[in-house]
């Protein structure tokens, strides 16, 4: 009698492939395309090359996606991860940006050899493994969730309340004073808060009532909806679907051959690290929903794809690359948990890529309609980080409330107060100003202050807890 896959390599029919794939693809869209139009504005770019921009991220969005979902040898967790380019390196690229020695060219070759940096340390990365146990892992994940909780609340406000916060939010630099603190007049408009209410009704309706394939794509079916009821009252356009060209081809160094900065080089290893612990918060989160466990071996594997994506990044004129952790939240409220589905939206993303209209189209739907979902799956987030916690003793430990504590607290400055580090040396803002950094290397110190190693057993003992409850299951 043959043994069935686990959920995770479960081969799906290619229409159910494609439909979960798009929803994907459609959670991390605004996401994925917001850092190259960041730094082509910054870098003056005409229309054609920030477009050009879009199309080579799209393309190697989807060729990291395939190579951490699907695997390699060495390479790719085989979890369902969708990749796509990490904010925290948007203020270093845009120093590099304004920097007239730098430009674009020196942001590639930054980005080259972070992708280098990262392929070279994951192995070394990856035996951390052993400081996260469930108090640690719960308080990462619950701030990731917290985190991510901001992005869904503004998207369904309509982006955020003033132009100059747009751009501090991902710059958080002096380049946004010519600004001025305009108000943005989309945010918070009642048509747009009812159509992320509509959305929201919608997905928890269908996650209440709806069975099989309907519920499982509950979220695509609740975009699909709000951008119909969207387009019907004139708020989703159309103007650029009709502009955009069918066909861009993305080819290596298409803006020129990268030069190399050992500061600018340094900066985006720095980066790089920043990137790879909290891609280790996204993929223990990944096994908790997936009930596969990820060791330390998976986690190398993982990492390194982190590494490899980037470097590819560099090589087709785009940027560095991480685990995208609203995906990680679709997982745990469509329950899909095959990795074959997010290879399928890598697949879609490679399409867009070489498809200027049609990801002017998946582009025309308007955020207040994917903030009524992110508000869903970047909850589901912070509820696996709960649910982490449950396993927590608390009880006999008490100290381990403390952990917690401090730890989400820490985890709240950047979200609560981001100035609160300005005065510090502007080299360490790109650790400063990452809560999931902040959370996750305090919750690292205290766990070793008030538990020891002693926690690596406490892990130890959850893995195979989960694992044997998964197999039960």
């Amino acid at each position: 009698m043959s043994v069935p896959p686990h959920p995770v390599d479960e081969r799906l029919p290619a229409p159910r492939l494609f439909t979960l794939g798009l929803q994907h693809v459609l959670v991390m869209y605004a996401g994925a395309v917001a850092v190259p139009l960041i730094i082509g504005r910054a870098l003056k770019l005409p229309p054609e090359q920030v477009s050009a921009l879009i199309n080579a991220d799209l393309f190697a969005c989807g060729i990291a996606t395939l190579i951490q979902c699907i695997g390699f040898p060495g390479v790719g967790i085989r979890l369902p991860v969708m990749m796509g380019v990490t904010f925290a390196a948007v203020g270093p690229m845009l120093a590099m940006a304004n920097n007239p020695e730098l430009g674009l060219l020196g942001i590639y070759g930054a980005v080259i050899v972070a992708g280098i940096f990262g392929i070279v340390v994951a192995p070394f990365v990856s035996r951390l493994l052993r400081f996260f146990p469930p108090v640690v892992t719960g308080t990462i994940i619950l701030v990731i969730g917290i985190s991510l909780m901001r992005v869904g609340i503004n998207w369904a406000g309509g982006g955020l309340p003033t132009l100059k916060a747009m751009a501090e939010r991902v710059v958080n630099e002096v380049p946004v004073k010519e600004l001025g603190d305009f108000a943005n007049p989309n945010y918070g408009q009642l048509g747009g808060l009812g159509l992320a209410l509509f959305v929201l009704v919608v997905i928890l309706g269908l996650t209440r009532w709806g069975k099989g394939f309907v519920r499982n794509v509950a979220v695509l079916i609740g975009i699909v909806a709000g951008g119909a009821v969207a387009a019907g009252f004139g708020l989703m356009h159309f103007d650029k679907v009709g502009d955009a060209p069918w066909f861009g081809l993305v080819v290596p160094f298409a803006f020129g051959v990268p030069t190399f900065d050992l500061v600018a080089g340094l900066t985006m290893c720095l980066v790089m690290i920043v990137v790879m612990i909290e891609s280790t918060g996204m993929f223990l989160a990944l096994g908790e929903i997936t009930g596969k466990a990820v060791d330390r071996a998976a986690l190398t594997k993982g990492l390194r794809a982190d590494g490899v994506g980037t470097l590819i990044g560099g090589i087709f004129n785009t940027f560095p690359y991480t685990s995208f952790s609203q995906n990680v939240g679709l997982v745990g409220v469509t329950g899909v948990r095959s990795r074959y589905v997010t290879a399928a939206g890598g697949v879609i993303m490679l399409v867009l890529g070489l498809t200027p209209k049609l990801a002017a189209l998946v582009e025309a739907v308007p955020v207040v309609v994917l903030g009524g979902a992110g508000i869903v799956m970047f909850g589901m987030v912070a509820a696996t980080g709960v649910r982490i916690l449950s396993q927590v003793d608390f009880r006999t430990r008490p100290h381990n409330q403390f952990i917690v504590a401090v730890s989400v607290g820490f985890g709240m400055i950047p979200l609560v107060a981001p100035n609160f580090f300005k005065q510090l040396p502007h080299g360490l803002h790109p650790l400063l100003e990452s809560g999931i950094l902040l959370a996750a290397l305090i919750a690292l110190v205290l766990n070793l202050f008030f538990n020891g190693l002693g926690g690596k057993a406490e892990a130890e003992s959850a893995a195979a807890g989960a694992a044997a409850a998964s197999d039960h299951a």
